[in-house]
């Protein structure tokens, strides 16, 4: 990884850091690269059981694309006629989302402050999402001539509703972080000195559960948003049989026998 995005694994728990605080941590290509790479390496690793997105500083989790390299990069596709600037959808942000919500283990975003384009879409591909009571999202894209990106058109509408998530994306506003927990977006919101501490708190404990149980369990909700009831009773039996035969199933139980709190393997 280079210096603009940090990656640090320590006992299970994968850490992706935005380190672009001087620019509200918008993604330039360099920035782009590095989280593209620090995602799979974090959803790949068996060793990673659970994996935390954040930013440094205290303006901004990430305001989404750099818009001063983008003006550059816009000049010199006029200039050439190749029209590589966009490519930027298929080439980072899509394989980021799919690494962060196909990950097979539990991915917690820390919002430390504005969340804006891309930087609300990567938190909306979080499963769990902690905010600072000063953080605020903002779909942006419509406000600089731009449709829906880092898959915020598929997980806007199924957080806040297909009505209000259009509302947002036509019509771009900041949302504040108590208007955001309001309306879901934000699963826990926290005062902005306490972020980080509460944030690595419930990573961790995630990465010290039942790994196998709780990928199925984000596998199932992920199903069950696109399937019918019957596809999904099937796919529930699919993966509790999966669940039911892991080892950290037969701990639990054991643990449960024993009055005795579980230590799990993560298998």
């Amino acid at each position: 990884m280079t210096d603009t995005v940090l990656y640090e694994v320590s006992d299970g728990l994968a850490t992706i850091t935005l380190n672009r605080p001087e620019a509200m941590n918008a993604l330039n290509v360099a920035a782009k690269v590095a989280l593209r790479e620090a995602v799979r390496s974090a959803a790949e690793d068996p060793a990673v059981r659970a994996v935390l997105l954040t930013a440094a500083g205290d303006r901004a989790f990430c305001v989404g694309q750099d818009l001063k390299e983008h003006i550059g990069l816009l000049a010199a596709d006029r200039e050439t006629g190749s029209g590589q600037t966009m490519s930027t959808v298929r080439e980072h942000y899509n394989p980021i989302v799919r690494a962060l919500a196909g990950a097979a283990k539990p991915v917690v975003a820390a919002v430390n402050g504005v969340a804006a384009g891309a930087g609300f879409g990567f938190a909306l591909a979080a499963d769990y999402r902690i905010a600072a009571d000063t953080a605020s999202f903002n779909t942006s894209f419509a406000g600089v001539a731009l449709t829906a990106d880092s898959g915020i058109s598929w997980t806007l509408p199924r957080v806040v509703g297909p009505g209000r998530a259009t509302d947002l994306l036509l019509f771009p506003r900041s949302i504040s972080a108590q208007e955001a927990y309001g309306l879901g977006v934000v699963n826990r919101l926290v005062p902005a000195g306490e972020l980080r501490a509460e944030a690595e708190k419930v990573a961790r404990a995630l990465a010290e559960g039942p790994t196998v149980a709780l990928a199925a369990l984000k596998e199932s909700v992920a199903f069950g948003l696109t399937h019918s009831l019957e596809e999904t009773l099937e796919k529930e039996d699919e993966l509790q049989t999966r669940a039911g035969s892991s080892e950290d199933h037969a701990i639990a139980v054991q643990a449960f026998v024993n009055k005795e709190k579980p230590k799990y393997l993560g298998r």
